[in-house]
C-alpha cells in the first residue's frame, strides 16, 4: 500500500475507534468537551483571536470569504469547518494548509489518551483535537464554524471570541434545535458572548428580534444586515454600505445571488474585527480567488463529464434544506432568463431521511425538466431513490429512480433533449463528497 494511502487508512482507523466512544450520534452538551479540554490543560485558552460563526445556511461560504480576504492581506489563518467532503482532514486548516495525516493522528491520539475511554461524541473529541492543533501552531486568527446549533455545540467552549457572526436562519435540524424559527434562532444566539461584537447576516424579522433580545443583557454590539449595513448587486459588481462608507467591489467568484449576501457579511465581519487591517485591495482579491467546493460548483473534468452529451454543464451543490433550494432555484432561473436558448435543467437528488424532501424539491417546480433520485453511497439513513422519485411526481415533476449519479447521467444521454442540459447534483453534502471522490 502506498505511503499516502497507509497514512489515510491509519487516520480513518483512529476516527472509527473514537466514533465508538458514545452510543448516540448527536447529544448536544458542553460538559464532556469541557472535561476533556481540562485534561488537556485548556488549549481553548491559548488560541489566537477567534471568529465564531453559527447559522443555518452560508456558514462555510462566509468562512471561505473571510479566509480568502484575510490571507490576501497577509494574515495566517486557522480554520475549522464541518462536515468534510472527501477526507476528514479538510475540516482543519493550520495556518493556511489542510492538516497532514501525521499531525492529525498525533493530536487525535493525544486526545484519546487524555479522554481515557470516557463517553464522548466523535464531534466533541475531534473538536478538542482541532483546538489542540490550533493552540500549538502560531496564527493570527481562527475561523471557527459551529457543527450544529450554537448554545450546546462543542465549539461553544470559546469564552472570549474576538467576534461572532450569525448567517441566515432557516428550518433545519428541527429534531435537535426546535420546530420554530424563534427556537432555532435562540439556539444559534447561544454563541453570543458578553462584550464581543456580533455581525448578523440577512435575517427575517422573527430571528433578528431573537438576536437583539439575546444581545442586550450581554452588552453585545450588533452589526445587523438591513439596519447597520447593506449589500447589493450593482453595475456588474456589488456595493457594500455601512459605517458611513461605500465599497464598490467585484462580484464574488462563487456563483449565485445569495453569495453576494455571504460576501457582504464577510466584509461586515472585517469592519468589526478589531486589530486587523484588511485593505480594499485584499477584499477584492479574496472575492476573486475564493473557493468553496460543492456550493454551485461547476465540474469541468472527470468520468462523469465523459458521460454527458456535448456542451452539457454539470454542477454540484450540497445544500439540503428548502432555504438552500430556493437560493439555488433563483440562480438557475436567472441563468435561464439570460440565455437565448434555454437549457433543460435536470436534477439528480439524494437526501438524508431526516430532511424535508418535499420542501427541498418544491422550489424547482416549473424549473426542473426532470428529477432523478439516487441514494447516498454507504448511508442507510437516506431516502431511497424510489421515495425521491415518488415525492417529485407528487409535486408534478417528471421523475425516475437511478442507482447512482453515473446511471442517472447515462439515462439523460439517451433522452432526446432540445438543447445541451444543465445537470445539477444536489441535496446532500455527503453525496457531493462521494461525487467529488468518484469524479476526481
Amino acid at each position: 500500500m502506498p505511503q499516502g494511502q497507509s497514512q489515510a487508512a491509519k487516520t480513518d482507523a483512529i476516527l472509527a475507534r473514537l466514533g465508538g466512544l458514545y452510543p448516540a450520534l448527536i447529544d448536544l452538551s458542553l460538559d464532556r468537551i469541557r472535561r476533556l479540554l481540562a485534561c488537556l490543560e485548556h488549549p481553548e485558552r491559548r488560541l489566537p483571536p477567534v471568529v465564531h460563526v453559527a447559522g443555518t445556511n452560508g456558514k462555510g461560504s462566509l468562512i471561505a470569504y473571510l479566509r480568502a480576504m484575510l490571507e490576501a492581506a497577509g494574515y495566517r489563518v486557522h480554520v475549522y469547518t464541518s462536515p468534510h467532503l472527501v477526507r476528514f482532514n479538510e475540516r482543519i486548516r493550520l495556518a493556511g494548509q489542510v492538516i497532514e495525516d501525521e499531525a492529525l493522528q498525533a493530536v487525535l491520539e493525544r486526545v484519546e489518551a487524555a479522554n481515557e475511554a470516557s463517553p464522548i461524541t466523535l464531534f466533541e473529541v475531534t473538536t478538542a483535537a482541532a483546538v489542540l492543533a490550533f493552540a500549538e501552531l502560531p496564527a493570527d486568527v481562527l475561523l471557527l464554524e459551529t457543527g450544529l446549533g450554537g448554545r450546546f455545540d462543542a465549539t461553544n467552549v470559546i469564552e472570549h471570541p474576538a467576534l461572532t457572526a450569525i448567517t441566515p436562519i432557516a428550518f433545519d435540524h428541527m429534531d435537535f434545535l426546535g420546530n420554530t424559527l424563534t427556537a432555532i434562532a435562540g439556539e444559534k444566539a447561544g454563541i453570543l458572548k458578553p462584550g464581543a461584537p456580533a455581525v448578523i447576516g440577512p435575517q427575517g424579522a422573527e430571528a433578528r428580534a431573537v438576536f437583539e433580545a439575546a444581545a442586550a443583557p450581554l452588552g453585545v454590539p450588533l452589526f445587523r444586515h438591513g439596519v447597520d449595513w447593506r449589500v447589493e448587486a450593482k453595475d456588474g459588481g456589488m456595493r457594500w454600505q455601512g459605517d458611513g462608507a461605500t465599497l464598490d467591489l467585484p462580484l464574488p467568484a462563487l456563483p449565485g445571488a445569495h453569495q453576494i449576501a455571504n460576501a457582504g457579511t464577510a466584509v461586515a465581519c472585517l469592519r468589526r474585527l478589531t486589530g486587523f487591517k484588511v485593505p480594499t485591495a485584499a477584499i477584492e482579491q479574496g472575492l476573486r480567488q475564493v473557493e468553496w467546493p460543492a456550493r454551485l460548483q461547476r465540474l469541468g473534468r472527470g468520468p462523469l463529464l465523459d458521460l454527458l452529451p456535448p456542451w452539457s454543464e454539470l454542477w454540484l451543490d450540497g445544500g439540503h434544506n428548502p432555504h438552500c433550494a430556493m437560493a439555488i432555484a433563483a440562480t438557475l432561473r436567472s441563468w435561464r432568463a439570460s440565455e437565448a436558448t434555454a437549457r433543460p435543467v435536470e436534477l439528480i437528488v439524494a437526501m438524508k431521511s431526516n430532511k424535508d424532501l418535499r420542501g427541498f424539491l418544491a422550489p424547482f417546480v416549473g424549473l426542473a425538466d426532470s428529477v432523478q433520485g439516487v441514494a447516498i453511497p454507504g448511508d442507510p439513513n437516506c431516502f431511497s431513490p424510489a421515495d425521491i422519485a415518488a415525492t417529485a411526481r407528487e409535486l408534478g415533476l417528471r421523475s425516475e429512480a437511478a442507482s447512482s449519479p453515473a446511471e442517472a447521467i447515462a439515462a439523460l444521454r439517451q433522452r432526446a433533449l432540445p438543447a445541451p442540459p444543465r445537470i445539477l447534483i444536489c441535496g446532500s453534502l455527503y453525496l457531493a463528497g462521494a461525487v467529488l471522490a468518484e469524479n476526481g
